[in-house]
């Protein structure tokens, strides 16, 4: 006799798989069937499988012809996915991406808006279920961190931002910024074998230079979070000359530092993907694993700083995070520190 439990799990698991492709749109059910099938997939196995007729099929495909796939079709080897057009589209974002646990369950693209930010924080208004993701092709006020402007130039980059509702207190949301920076080095790294570094709290840096950052902002009462904004920029693929002279020393790309342009709807899955994957960590009490790789691959830990809060200066060695992903910083004085915001410099 087979065991119950297992067959409880696989019966659980076939449900949620149903139900992914249940919110799914046909067009993105087809993307991801073509992605699926590399060699090809006739209109007749298409047309069973989501349960409208042929011409409906065609009809879909034209329109995905439309706006930029190069799809094949031949008599005896059906619809075949040449190629992609290099923009975000949803559709195209949830076939890639496949089933996650909660974040990119909802992904939405626009052209372009003020920021991403933004719109998060009206969706989380309207009450709208954690895990969507807010992409913009453009932003017109694209805000980092401390009010500074972030420069958004239009498919250069991912520019986009995600809405969660996790059941913790305000002083331990330090620890999905720490999560969040964790998922986007992997994921960078997956994708373009270079070898990012963490710089304390929201910079991913590559050769001393930012390449991506992360802002976290949140709604909450005393004890408990309302809502948390999770903003995140990658200059993917800016070239040199479209970076503000007064930046150009201080930023970077992936495509500048590999050489080569980068698949932004390939690379926008990957990192949603590894957020999910650090978001269900911290929200099942595991951020001292986060933490340990945050660590290994942090510029900051072990480095001289010097960190500025407001009107308040210090200066020190970083020593490591605490339980709820602060700064601790040992002063000249021999005093420990715990630094949860600011603006840090790395002292040479």
């Amino acid at each position: 006799m087979g065991d119950s439990r297992s067959l409880g799990g696989s019966y659980l698991c076939f449900i949620c798989v149903h139900l992914w492709l249940k919110n799914m749109t046909t067009d993105a059910k087809i993307l991801s069937a073509l992605r699926a099938n590399p060699d090809g997939v006739s209109g007749a196995q298409l047309a069973e499988q989501l349960e409208i007729s042929r011409a409906a099929i065609w009809s879909r495909i034209e329109e995905l012809r439309q706006v930029g796939y190069e799809i094949e079709a031949e008599p005896h080897l059906g619809y075949r996915l040449i190629s992609s057009p290099d923009a975000l589209h949803a559709d195209d974002l949830l076939a890639r991406l496949g089933k996650t646990k909660i974040i990119g369950r909802d992904i939405r693209v626009f052209k372009e808006t003020t920021s991403t930010n933004d719109v998060i924080e009206k969706l989380a208004r309207d009450g709208v279920k954690e895990g969507v993701v807010v992409f913009a092709e453009s932003q017109t006020k694209g805000r980092g961190r401390l009010g500074r402007k972030w420069i958004s130039p239009a498919n250069k980059g991912l520019w986009f931002s995600i809405l969660l509702r996790p059941d913790m207190h305000p002083q331990e949301t330090t620890q999905l910024t720490v999560a969040s920076a964790t998922a986007l080095r992997r994921a960078i790294i997956a994708e373009t074998n270079l070898r990012p570094e963490i710089k304390w709290p929201n910079d991913i840096l590559i050769g001393g230079k930012k390449v991506a950052g992360i802002l976290t902002e949140l709604s909450a009462e005393s004890d408990c979070v309302k809502y948390i904004t999770l903003g995140i920029g990658v200059d993917v693929n800016v070239d040199a000359h479209e970076l503000p002279p007064e930046v150009r020393k201080l930023a970077t790309s992936l495509k500048i530092e590999s050489g080569a342009a980068i698949c932004r709807a390939e690379l926008a899955t990957g990192i949603l993907r590894e957020l999910d994957r650090d978001y269900a960590r911290i929200c099942a009490g595991k951020f001292s694993e986060v933490a340990d790789e945050w660590e290994a691959g942090c510029a900051t830990i072990g480095k001289n700083v010097t960190v500025l809060m407001g009107d308040r200066k210090i200066c020190g060695r970083a020593e490591s995070l605490d339980d709820a992903g602060a700064l601790l910083v040992r002063t000249e004085h021999g005093h420990l520190e715990r630094v949860i915001g600011g603006d840090v410099t790395l002292e040479k």
